[in-house]
């Protein structure tokens, strides 16, 4: 069954969290204030049309791991939880078309929805930040994030044969 996890899956998802964290890390090429491209959507993205929605996995834990170990602004709760949304949804919907619009269109909505909706809600929550003021900012990471993404698409292409000839 394609929804249980297996040794190959997990070797996959402990592989890919790990590349997220160093990509993410070590490749953050800085755009605006603290807002980066952050190549580690990258093997998010590859994540996401390899284990489909343990995705969410990769995302959360990578994210979690690399922001308490190398960010400067320590553990991300709004990241974590956005990142969560975008590998799991992006991971349904790559699991079930290898149609390329369809995918660019659910990283688009579901970075929208991580990032736009959820991070935004969570820190004016958190921080008593009005929406209006952060909705801004946020505006500029959905755009770096899900061109990021959307560029893993081309990676993912090169890696999925060989991931499904393992």
């Amino acid at each position: 069954m394609k929804g249980k996890i297996n040794t190959k899956k997990l070797a996959t998802i402990a592989l890919l969290t790990a590349l997220y964290c160093v990509l993410s890390a070590m490749m953050k090429i800085p755009f605006i204030g603290a807002i980066s491209l952050d190549l580690g959507y990258i093997a998010l993205t590859v994540a996401c049309g390899t284990v489909g929605v343990w995705a969410g996995i990769v995302g959360a834990v990578g994210c979690g791991i690399e922001s308490m170990l190398f960010s400067p602004y320590g553990f991300s709760i709004s990241w974590w939880f956005a990142n969560f949304i975008i590998g799991v949804g992006c991971g349904i919907v790559f699991h079930l078309t290898n149609d390329n619009k369809k995918r660019v269109l659910s990283i688009l909505f579901f970075v929208a929805l991580g990032v736009l909706l959820t991070k935004t809600g969570i820190e004016c929550y958190l921080y008593h930040i009005p929406f209006a003021v952060k909705i801004v900012k946020n505006f500029v990471a959905f755009c770096v994030d899900s061109v990021v993404m959307i560029a893993g698409i081309g990676v993912l292409h090169k890696v999925k044969p060989v991931y499904d000839r393992l």
